[in-house]
């Protein structure tokens, strides 16, 4: 999956000699957390909404403050901008959120912005990707990490006639070994986790205890 299959496109941006008082009210009207700030179509620098409230009027300084707010937007925006490209791996980009610690990307291609990515953006994606979003079951297994295995389970689902909506993977606990978490597209996988179980393969969940399949 691609930036570009989960960006938003229509990208609300301000130019850098707006004020910060019309930098405040776009992103409350907007509801937004980051504002790009382009120039000549060319992205320049972020506002972001932390930046703004840093600037917003204190009642205690009225004066003062009005005339920070009438100030340019370039006088707090970051200039130096994390940015993604269209055709960017999506896991790729939810690393550089996750090691830089921004909320967001602005989606560039030759230096004109095309759309923004958020950590809202890429936590939707993962809960999609994760198949919770529609009626399933979890089945979660500790299986040998070792080629083979995951063509194994699947034929137990394939001979039950039941369609896999989502897999991922991590490592286990233990040496040499993998967990193998589906969600398959039933509300009932009783007879399945009976095979695995027989077959030798050990599911952690759900357990064996009725109360996991209330």
């Amino acid at each position: 999956m691609l930036v570009q299959d989960i960006m938003k496109t229509d990208v609300i941006t301000i130019h850098p000699s707006e004020t910060i008082r019309l930098a405040l009210l776009t992103v409350q009207e907007h509801r937004i957390r980051h504002l790009p700030v382009v120039d000549q179509g060319g992205l320049v620098g972020i506002v972001t909404d932390r930046d703004l409230r840093d600037a917003s009027p204190s009642t205690l300084e009225r004066v003062r403050d009005e005339r920070i707010m009438a100030q340019p937007v370039s006088s707090i925006m970051t200039k130096e901008v994390l940015t993604a490209h269209p055709r960017d791996f999506v896991e790729e980009a939810a690393l550089t959120l996750y090691e830089y610690n921004v909320g967001c990307l602005p989606v560039v291609r030759q230096n004109r912005i095309v759309g923004i990515l958020t950590r809202k953006d890429i936590l939707h994606t993962l809960v999609e990707l994760m198949g919770v979003t529609k009626p399933s079951q979890r089945v979660e297994m500790t299986v040998p990490d070792q080629a083979g295995v995951l063509a194994e389970v699947t034929e137990v689902f394939r001979s039950h006639n039941m369609n896999v909506a989502s897999v991922f993977t991590y490592t286990g606990e233990e040496p040499d070994s993998l967990h193998l978490v589906f969600r398959l597209e039933t509300m009932d996988a009783r007879d399945v986790v009976n095979e695995l179980d027989a077959k030798g393969f050990r599911v952690v969940w759900p357990t064996k205890d009725p109360k996991d399949w209330d």
